[in-house]
């Protein structure tokens, strides 16, 4: 019995390296075209493109060949620390509506948040499957959904960053048009992937903006990163953060996927007003022991400097602990991020338990902090407990 077990285990595994081999192979089977338009400093007429260059590690993130590092992920056979099986989540029902001036969040898990304020409830790259990846196969859940999608009150919003399986889930977004019929915003050609499920979504270039309703707009802002469904249909899609603004109290940001890029989007965002939450990406930035970044995934040494810039009041660390994407340990992401609010003297950005709503204050300008070099924070995290961390 045993020996069947592993003849079929060795069966799918090989049948998922040949479908990856073939995506690489053949690529324009699988090619899709997502959007046409004028040629940009970011798009070149046929694929989006980070201005100032930094995504080139698409496939081989830590080095080697694209097919080993799938290799490596599918057998867990890269000198991974091991993370739990399953993390028990004791959610607390979310309110229907928050009306007025009050923002409660509720982090879902990965970057699905559910932000209300002024009537509205907002959602963020929901995914409820408990895979992500083509064809059902990819890294699955570890930590359930904070809100059940049944317990999910109506949503009137949701913010799509980019065309990711573990950031555009057709299923739940298939599930929530049905349902409730939301204002699906993203950025262009994601409406086209969107739209396969039969669902309408707007999208928008950096620096779009369409209005929700008076003194509610969504401004589609820059971030770092790539976009693909298949390998092959690589950049086919833009990749942006969001900002919500809102008419009183401060505004909404939302990172979506990102590295740190040039550094320079985090005051692009800031520029449509003073930032009450943000919602940052900390998590999936390790491939070798020891690394702090890669360059389409930041984490917690370069999240800590974009809050800064951002200058925004308070900030939850979204993009870690739901599914395995890295290397690094299940908890390393929140630890390494408060080691690195101390080394810099930061406050208010600190991790929320999924499934908890939690009471977001007005915008209050928070107390001026020096910058750090990032070779000096650096050199503030080369400590024991710091490098114990994998």
């Amino acid at each position: 019995m045993l020996s069947v077990a592993k003849f079929v285990g060795a069966t799918i595994l090989a049948l998922v390296i040949l479908i990856s081999l073939v995506v690489t192979v053949v690529p324009r089977f699988l090619d899709r075209i997502y959007y046409r338009g004028p040629v940009s400093n970011h798009f070149d007429g046929a694929h989006f493109f980070n201005p100032t260059g930094g995504e080139e590690e698409f496939g081989r993130p830590g080095g080697g060949s694209r097919l080993g590092f799938i290799w490596r992920q599918l057998t867990g056979r890269d000198g991974r620390p091991a993370w739990p099986d399953h993390v028990d989540v004791t959610p607390v029902a979310p309110p229907a509506r928050v009306d007025g001036d009050r923002m409660v969040a509720t982090w879902v898990g990965h970057a699905s948040v559910l932000v209300q304020t002024q009537g509205l409830n907002i959602l963020t790259d929901p995914v409820w499957s408990n895979k992500v990846g083509p064809l059902g196969i990819g890294p699955g859940r570890v930590t359930a959904p904070g809100i059940g999608l049944n317990q999910l009150p109506r949503i009137d919003l949701i913010l799509v960053s980019h065309n990711h399986y573990d950031h555009l889930d057709l299923t739940t977004l298939k599930r929530l048009w049905q349902r409730d019929r939301p204002r699906i915003v993203t950025s262009l050609g994601n409406d086209a992937v969107i739209g396969s499920a039969g669902v309408p979504a707007t999208a928008l270039d950096w620096n779009g903006r369409v209005s929700i309703r008076p003194g509610v707009d969504v401004v589609v802002t820059r971030n770092h990163h790539w976009g693909s469904r298949w390998g092959a249909d690589r950049n086919r899609a833009l990749w942006s953060a969001f900002v919500v603004t809102l008419p009183r109290g401060g505004n909404l940001f939302f990172a979506g996927d990102t590295g740190i890029g040039d550094g320079r989007w985090p005051a692009e965002a800031a520029s449509h007003g003073p930032i009450r939450l943000a919602l940052l990406p900390i998590g999936a930035f390790r491939f070798t022991p020891g690394q702090m970044a890669s360059n389409s995934h930041m984490g917690p040494v370069d999240a800590v400097e974009v809050y800064r810039r951002l200058q925004a009041a308070r900030a939850i660390p979204i993009h870690w602990g739901t599914f395995r994407l890295s290397f690094e340990g299940y908890d390393t992401p929140p630890r390494l991020l408060a080691a690195a609010m101390e080394c810099t003297r930061q406050v208010g950005f600190l991790p929320v338990e999924i499934g908890r709503p939690t009471e977001v204050a007005p915008y209050a300008p928070p107390s001026a902090v020096p910058a750090v070099p990032r070779d000096d924070l650096l050199r503030c995290l080369d400590t024991p407990a710091v490098r114990a961390l994998r």
